[in-house]
């Protein structure tokens, strides 16, 4: 015997109303788009946890790299120490570092003047523009 649920009685051989039809879609469509969601938000915990290990890694880089300009620094002032006394060898080489952190800070603050957040071009673009509108509209 053969089951007959979900196929009604009136329907010749056992085919959905174009109701039925929608309603399956609907719910397979529904079914489909959190199923796609889930997945979506899976990946981006996955991506973000990834994100998350290499900023660490990142963060350890920088600290270990620093550690190590220390030492080397620590170096040069001895190096420098064998022919002048020790304190004038450490004089020397934190001027000379301020010196280049002092170049570095203008180099900064010159780029971030550049790199203003409004585009004065598009800016100065946009006014003359409106200017040509204007002038259209009064003739």
């Amino acid at each position: 015997m053969t089951s007959t649920a979900g196929v009604d009685a009136d329907q010749p051989g056992g085919e959905k109303s174009t109701a039925e039809l929608v309603h399956n879609l609907t719910e397979q469509f529904s079914h489909l788009a959190r199923t796609e969601i889930r997945l979506a938000v899976r990946e981006a915990q996955e991506k973000a946890k990834h994100a998350g290990i290499g900023a660490a890694s990142i963060g350890a880089a920088a600290v270990l790299a620093g550690y190590g300009v220390a030492v080397v620094l620590a170096g040069v002032v001895l190096l420098i120490a064998l022919a002048l006394p020790a304190w004038v060898a450490a004089m020397i080489v934190g001027v000379v570092l301020l010196l280049t952190a002092g170049v570095a800070a203008l180099v900064a603050r010159k780029q971030f003047r550049r790199s203003a957040p409004i585009p004065s071009e598009a800016v100065a673009n946009t006014k003359e523009d409106i200017q040509v509108v204007k002038e259209a509209v009064r003739r």
